[in-house]
């Protein structure tokens, strides 16, 4: 597979098995010292990524979503993700930093925004 190819796979990793409930699977898409952050009452919360796995994936629950890469951006091992989770409610809006480490891209920095449909 080329790097595009890789790149969404991983994502893909993040997006299918955050929908179905399988944090094991998401995980694959994280480098180990991969952190979330995001902004919650106008103050940065800064989440290690494995405290996303246990706290923010419910086990074993499939989510009603859809998910829409809306852009990638790769230069060399560096890469950036824009992705859309669309819920009946409301969207996540979501950026991702990846690096290509031996062969393989992982995501290395999240950071969302959530949005109210109107």
């Amino acid at each position: 597979m080329n790097d595009l190819q890789l790149i969404r796979q991983t994502i893909g990793y993040y997006a299918d098995g955050a929908a179905n409930g399988q944090p094991e699977i998401v995980a694959k898409a994280f480098h180990a010292s991969a952190y979330m952050k995001f902004v919650k009452d106008d103050s940065l919360v800064d989440v290690p990524i494995k405290e996303y796995f246990t706290d923010y994936i419910k086990a074993g629950v499939q989510q009603d979503r859809t998910a829409t890469i809306n852009n990638i951006d790769i230069t060399g091992s560096a890469a950036s993700v824009k992705l859309t989770i669309d819920y009946a409610t409301h969207q996540f809006i979501d950026y991702f930093n990846l690096l290509k480490i031996n062969g393989q891209w992982l995501i290395v920095s999240k950071i969302f925004t959530r949005k109210i449909k109107e």
